[in-house]
Formats: structure tokens, C-alpha cells, sequence
């Protein structure tokens, strides 16, 4: 029997803490997982992609997810798909899910303990937090983000002005007119959008500030600089990935050019931020074990609880 779990089912068995648990387990642990995840892209005769992610696996975890998604910007969700999850012992299809929740959950979530790993520390909890683009993906890093931190403001820019007044409604702050006005006024920035020049540059910020994005996710996707990618330390989820479809292919840069993943910054293996003047870079692209991480999460606890719907699919 396949368990389907809708929005509404996911909503009500995920929790962030739990979720950024796994995921900061999954960042120590995934480097010595011998499988490597795969992100399958290609363009489409219509205004979007298609995307899909495989395997999701992690140590320890009986189980895979294989992600299928159309990405279409001017869509409301912009990303709409599922996530199978299937057995590791005899492949059957223990569970499908909206893949537009577990998505934003998992980036968002995984952005916002990137962002604290690196950002400097703020005992007094009187930083301002800086939002470009009030998506889904960008709420999910604030609330997780404010589980570990506090912020005396949040300001926001969205090219959609009712946008931004609705998340500046949910958290407080304002609203301000340009990516450049956000970076002028937070310590801390997070970008999730779908842009395709830089949204920042160098000039743009200052020493000490911490930039996390998220848009840089397929090919010709861009917000950061190479200014800015050059000069600060940048850490990435996968260097190849970064290097290929990531923030570093938009900004012509190497793959050497990450000064660490998150893993090993978590692990130890390699420093994050070294000093309160450095600028710090967070700019994953997201990583096929990061849809099990939370695909499982949400199948025990649903299974646990009777919540979704099972159904036989074979036919």
C-alpha cells in the first residue's frame, strides 16, 4: 500500500526543529555515502523546466526518493511535483508527496542553518535580517533561521510590492524598494529568487556581512556577483554541482573557488568564519538526500499518526 501525503497532510506532520535536525545529521553523514545524487534538467516548449533528483539516500535510512518537478516562475506555487518515496529492500512505493512542500521545507530550512553556521554571532539578537524575494522558500529560512536567532527587524524586497507587504505583515519589518536598500540595511541576506543577473555585488555590502542564495540553482539562474563570490568565503552543499549548474557556473568561476561545503564546516574538517570582518557566503543548490531526510521524517510520523491517504497502485 502507497500513503499520499498532500500539502495540508505535510504541514501537519512536519515541525521545523525536527526537520533541521535531520538535515544537520544528513550534511555530517553524506559524504561517505558512496551514491551520488543526480539532477536531471532540461528546457521545455513552454515557460519552465523540467527537473528531476535521484536517488535521494542517506546512511542509516532503508529507503530512496526519486523528485520529478515542473518549475514554471510565473506559477502560483512556481514549483509543482512529486517525491516517491520508495523501500531500499524490494523498491515498493511506500509513499507519494508534494514535492512543492518538502522542496521549500528542506531549502529553506537547510539555508537557514547554513546561515547561522556562518553568519557572525549576535548574543543581543539586534541584527536585521534582509529578505529579496518573499517566496515560500525564503519564509521557511526565516522561521527556521529564528529558531536559532533573534532579529530586531526583518526588511524585505520582492518585485511583487503585495508580496512583500504580506511577508513583512507575517514577521514584522518593512518593506524597501531594491535588493541594494536590503543589503544597505541588514547584517544578514537571503535571496530566493528566480533572477538571471546579479542582484548584488561587491560594492553592494560590507565587510562582516553574511549572503545566503538560494536562486542559483539550475544553469543561467544568477543573484550573486563574482565580486562578491570571489571575495568572500564562500561555501557551497557540493563544489562540482556549484561549479556546473550552481552559483559558481553563473559567475564563470571554479569549482576551487568554495572554500568549503556545509558538511565539512559542520564536521570540522574545514573553518567557517574566522574573523567578525569577513564577508560569508552561503549558496547551496540542493541535494537529492535532502528530500529523503524530510520524505522519511514525514512517512513515520504519518504512519505513526493515520495520517494521509493509502491506496493500492498497482494495477
Amino acid at each position: 500500500m502507497t500513503r499520499i501525503l498532500t500539502r495540508s497532510d505535510l504541514e501537519a506532520v512536519l515541525e521545523p526543529a525536527a526537520c533541521t535536525a535531520v538535515l544537520k545529521d544528513g550534511f555530517r553523514n553524506t559524504d561517505s555515502r558512496s551514491a551520488t545524487g543526480q539532477r536531471v534538467r532540461t528546457d521545455l516548449p513552454f515557460p519552465g523546466t523540467a527537473t528531476a533528483l535521484i536517488p535521494g539516500l542517506l546512511p542509516g535510512i532503508d529507503a530512496y526518493t526519486v523528485k520529478v518537478n515542473a518549475k514554471f516562475p510565473a506559477g502560483r506555487p512556481a514549483l509543482r511535483g512529486v517525491i516517491c518515496l520508495h523501500s531500499g529492500q524490494d523498491g515498493e512505493l511506500l509513499a507519494l508527496m508534494d514535492s512543492a512542500t518538502i522542496t521549500a521545507w528542506r531549502t529553506g530550512l537547510a539555508a537557514a542553518l547554513g546561515t547561522h553556521v556562518l553568519a557572525a554571532p549576535d548574543p543581543g539578537g539586534d541584527a536585521v535580517l534582509g529578505v529579496i524575494g518573499a517566496g515560500a522558500q525564503a519564509d521557511l529560512m526565516v522561521r527556521g533561521l529564528r529558531s536559532m536567532r533573534g532579529f530586531r527587524e526583518v526588511v524585505v524586497y520582492d518585485t511583487d510590492p503585495a508580496r512583500a507587504a504580506a511577508f513583512t505583515a507575517r514577521y514584522g519589518g518593512r518593506a524597501l524598494g531594491s535588493p541594494a536598500d536590503v543589503a544597505a540595511a541588514a547584517g544578514v541576506v537571503l535571496l530566493a529568487t528566480w533572477s538571471r543577473t546579479p542582484l548584488l555585488h561587491l560594492a553592494d555590502t560590507r565587510p562582516g556581512q553574511h549572503v545566503t542564495s538560494l536562486g542559483a540553482d539550475e544553469p543561467g539562474k544568477q543573484e550573486l556577483s563574482a565580486d562578491l563570490l570571489a571575495s568572500a568565503l564562500l561555501v557551497v552543499d557540493d563544489r562540482e554541482l556549484a561549479a556546473a549548474a550552481g552559483a559558481l557556473a553563473a559567475a564563470g568561476l571554479p569549482a576551487s573557488a568554495a572554500r568549503a561545503t556545509l558538511g565539512e564546516v559542520l564536521r570540522g574538517d574545514r573553518p567557517g568564519r574566522t574573523s567578525l570582518t569577513q564577508r560569508t557566503v552561503y549558496a547551496p543548490v540542493g541535494l537529492p538526500w535532502q528530500d529523503l531526510a524530510l520524505a522519511w521524517l514525514a512517512y513515520e510520523h504519518a504512519e505513526r499518526r493515520g495520517i494521509g491517504t493509502r491506496t493500492d497502485l498497482l494495477f
